[in-house]
């Protein structure tokens, strides 16, 4: 039988590679005031970034609804398709949560709690859409899938914690400590949440390379198979600046693949917020 995979939005992948593998996407919703849009359609970073700057306040995000998810499922189902569905971390958003009610009504459907965020979910869709590629079954995909989310590595380096501090994920007063001495925090995902890892100092340019080097330098562990730069508002220079370095570094990536990160991402971390996710060997 014929396999589809459907992700959420939260994976960040570009509309080439939604594309490019045919995944299906389940947009969660923004919430900016009174208004409510669905991620990635009718909500972008850069309407998030107005929002914040008009009102110093936060978006807030929501998962998609149960009749979203079972108009996904069914969808397919009706075509003939076994589904596997992939969900930003269960630790995030209830996201996941709803989506196994949902599959639970139509059947067919494995749903993947991915234990990440961003393109750190999107290395598992793409292992995901390759392996429906060469024929396994839906079981065979969401069993491999679920093994695979224990050695993905996800963290970005964040320019400013502001965004951060009004998302109550610390104090005005470290806020303001950090801003003072220009300090660069490292957010990893660890075990499906966000974590506060080395924080850096200087200018964000220097900091992100510095970032990268630490990352990938002198490392035998590493799948060579894809990267993903992912970013927010970062320019053309810096990212080509990291490409290079990573070739330097690792120089047996077969892909290198740049993605600009969705609302969530940017709604936790704000502009100027860089990260390099890729998966290790097992």
């Amino acid at each position: 039988m014929k396999v589809k995979i459907i992700t959420d939005s939260t994976a960040d992948l570009s509309p080439e590679l939604v594309r490019q593998y045919d995944v299906d996407v389940v947009p969660l919703y923004v919430v900016m005031g009174d208004r409510i849009s669905r991620d990635g359609t009718e909500a972008t970073p850069e309407d998030i970034y107005s929002y914040v700057e008009g009102s110093s306040k936060l978006p807030k995000t929501s998962a998609p609804n149960l009749n979203d998810f079972l108009g996904a499922f069914q969808k397919w189902r009706e075509l003939g398709y076994e589904v596997v569905h992939f969900n930003i971390s269960a630790d995030f958003s209830s996201s996941h949560a709803t989506a196994c009610i949902a599959a639970s009504e139509v059947g067919g459907v494995e749903v993947v709690d991915t234990r990440n965020l961003s393109t750190g979910s999107g290395l598992i869709v793409l292992h995901a859409c390759e392996m429906a590629q060469k024929g396994a079954s839906a079981k065979e995909i969401a069993d491999e899938c679920r093994t695979l989310a224990e050695k993905v590595e996800a963290s970005f380096v964040v320019d400013s914690i502001d965004y951060l501090r009004m998302g109550g994920r610390c104090s005005s007063v470290a806020a303001l400590g950090a801003n003072l001495l220009k300090l660069k925090p490292c957010i990893e995902v660890i075990d499906g949440k966000m974590k506060s890892g080395k924080k850096y100092r200087g200018n964000i340019d220097k900091v992100i390379i510095s970032y990268v080097t630490e990352r990938l330098q002198n490392r035998s562990d590493i799948d060579l198979h894809r990267i993903f730069i992912t970013h927010t508002r970062c320019s053309t220079e810096i990212v080509n600046r990291v490409r290079q370095r990573i070739r330097e570094l690792q120089p047996g990536f077969e892909e290198i693949l740049e993605t600009t990160a969705g609302c969530t991402v940017t709604s936790h971390c704000g502009p100027y917020t860089l990260g390099v996710l890729f998966i290790r060997k097992p």
